[in-house]
């Protein structure tokens, strides 16, 4: 159900149309002049208005003045039997969604409406998605390493320098590339992420250059490759430490000469990025061992950063365990104790934020209540130490390595059919999927 304001001079016409609607579903409210229409949108908040241009008095042009001076983002369809093309063509400019010529037909109406409202869910959703990516993209922490990496984000993301970011695996070094991009004059533009370990050797050209149709077999249309989609925008060289020497070399040459071409192609393709590149590896020592290229390290490196690891600023931790458990158990106050935040706190992290959001998620699902306090590192870890449960140095690890193989062995007996073993372990289905998520317990099908 949606909520549509109808703002039209002709009685019938809004008789008709709110019958019409309210048939559909809809909430509808409606108004016989533009004066009227704009206090009804104060109050009603629609999400569609449908309005007619020819009215006594304020006309329906400058009603959706108002309107968009109101509400930018408010979603109108023009209605008229007298209006030129002109004037259609002006309310779009306006910013009117579509037009409409009386006299109408209702089902040409309502899926115009229909359209009109997934293009607003579109909208809203992208809008959505577009802050819960600025609040999981944030670099949680106030201790000094991290305020000094975020000074250095400051001064360096407006410029158009490129940026070489070092840092062990899980210390959220795409994390700094993409707020450097958020911070850039090229926020507006693509951000284009390639995972430089991931591309075979045979696959490298279309991948970063595109191909045109029938270049190759299996080539049935033409692709465009990940420089020309960050044109303007942001390419981030992920692993870059981890590219072979061929791809290291047409890397450097489209870097040098701003041009890429096409697999089959017969034209350079002028491309304006910022390059940001990210490594775990220490390409000194790659360079010296002639596993990296010397030129394309000075090319990269013109601004280097370091994150870094979740050893280093161990003050952060209960903060990021805050935000992980905000994300993992929304709606819920979950909670840990002083002790098991020093515990936590004394642990080395060898997978550094990354292994610190796993604990937390799995924890969330281990935990049935609000405290986590009993869930232990070595509980959690269950998984790492083994099969055999004599192995294990505490009760609680005992138990949980008895239960994972307990678990394993009943879905084995059972096909993997989740539903059937709960039954016969006496669990809910739900409580047994966590269980087995918790224990990275692979099945080959989940049925």
């Amino acid at each position: 159900m949606a909520k549509i304001l109808i703002i039209d001079d002709e009685e019938n016409i809004l008789a008709s149309l709110k019958g019409g609607l309210e048939d559909e579903g809809h909430e509808v409210e409606t108004a016989n002049n533009g004066a009227l229409g704009l206090q009804k949108l104060k109050k009603f908040s629609p999400d569609v208005i449908l309005l007619d241009i020819w009215m006594p008095g304020e006309d329906g042009i400058q009603t959706l003045s108002r309107i968009k001076y109101l509400d930018h983002s408010s979603t109108v369809i023009m209605m008229s039997g007298h209006a030129s093309v002109e004037s259609a063509v002006k309310t779009i400019k306006m910013g009117a969604f579509d037009f409409l010529e009386k006299p109408l037909h209702f089902d040409k109406l309502l899926l115009l409406v229909t359209h009109a409202l997934e293009l607003k869910s579109l909208r809203n959703e992208n809008q959505f998605l577009r802050e819960e990516l600025k609040t999981e993209e944030q670099l949680i922490g106030h201790s000094k390493p991290i305020q000094k990496l975020n000074q250095l984000i400051t001064v360096t993301a407006p410029s158009n320098g490129w940026v070489l970011i070092q840092g062990e695996n899980g210390t959220g070094k795409e994390l700094v590339a993409r707020a450097l991009h958020q911070g850039s004059p090229r926020s507006q533009e693509r951000f284009v992420a390639v995972n430089c370990a991931a591309i075979p050797d045979e696959l490298i050209e279309s991948e970063l250059f595109g191909h045109e149709k029938g270049s190759f077999t299996g080539a049935v249309d033409r692709k465009i490759g990940k420089f020309e989609q960050a044109h303007l925008g942001t390419l981030f060289l992920d692993e870059v430490g981890d590219m072979s020497p061929k791809m290291q070399a047409k890397i450097l040459r489209a870097l040098q000469e701003g041009k890429v071409q096409r697999v089959g192609g017969d034209r350079l393709i002028e491309v304006d990025i910022r390059v940001i590149a990210a490594t775990n590896k220490d390409l000194r020592r790659s360079i010296r061992s002639n596993e990296f290229r010397e030129d394309l390290y000075y090319r990269l490196k013109v601004i280097p950063i370091i994150v870094p690891a979740l050893r280093e600023r161990k003050e952060d931790i209960p903060l990021l365990i805050q935000h992980f458990m905000r994300r993992f158990s929304p709606g819920k106050k979950r909670r840990l104790g002083e002790d098991t935040i020093n515990l936590l706190q004394n642990y080395a992290w060898p997978g550094n934020v990354r292994e610190l959001k796993n604990w937390v998620e799995r924890a969330c699902i281990l935990s049935e209540q609000d405290s986590l306090d009993e869930v232990t590192l070595d509980e959690l870890n269950a998984s790492d130490h083994g099969d055999d449960s004599t192995n294990a140095k505490s009760l609680k690890l005992a138990r949980a390595t008895f239960e994972k193989q307990f678990i394993e062995k009943m879905l084995t007996e059972n096909d993997c059919n989740i539903t059937k073993t709960a039954q016969l372990i006496g669990v809910e289905r739900s409580h047994l999927s966590k269980k087995i998520k918790s224990y990275g317990i692979e099945l080959p099908g989940v049925n």
